[in-house]
């Protein structure tokens, strides 16, 4: 049902570069790039994220409550990206971790406060 998210950004070059690192651990590759913003994605049928300047050229900002998750292939990739978004200077919003029965996940903001998550749902022990 989704077809793609896109959250905003003051820095586009510093946005980009954040994105490239943290989303190439996904496979994930530019799927288009023009002067307001860049999208990425997996495979053209698949849902693509974006980071762009605001149309309207007022400065972007964060939505309370607003967050996008991106989904993990298992528990080390969850790991894997909340370390690196940290490494990149984004800040920690819960450490990666078992939250529920099989829901693992971690939450982090980007450098322009755009919260994410990375999540991946293990195998039921049952």
């Amino acid at each position: 049902m989704i077809g793609y998210t896109c959250v905003g950004t003051n820095d586009l070059t510093r946005a980009t570069t954040f994105y490239d690192a943290l989303l190439g651990l996904l496979g994930a590759k530019r799927f288009f790039d023009m002067d307001r913003g860049v999208g990425w994605g997996t495979a053209q049928d698949q849902p693509m994220f974006s980071v762009m300047k605001p149309f309207d050229g007022q400065p972007a900002s964060v939505g309370n409550g607003t967050m996008i998750a991106l989904l993990a292939k298992d528990a080390g990739q969850v790991d894997a990206m909340h370390a690196k978004a940290l490494a990149l200077g984004g800040a920690n919003e819960g450490a990666p971790g078992l939250r529920g029965d099989n829901f693992y996940g971690a939450y982090f903001r980007d450098l322009d406060g755009n919260k994410l998550a990375a999540f991946c749902m293990l195998p039921s022990a049952t």
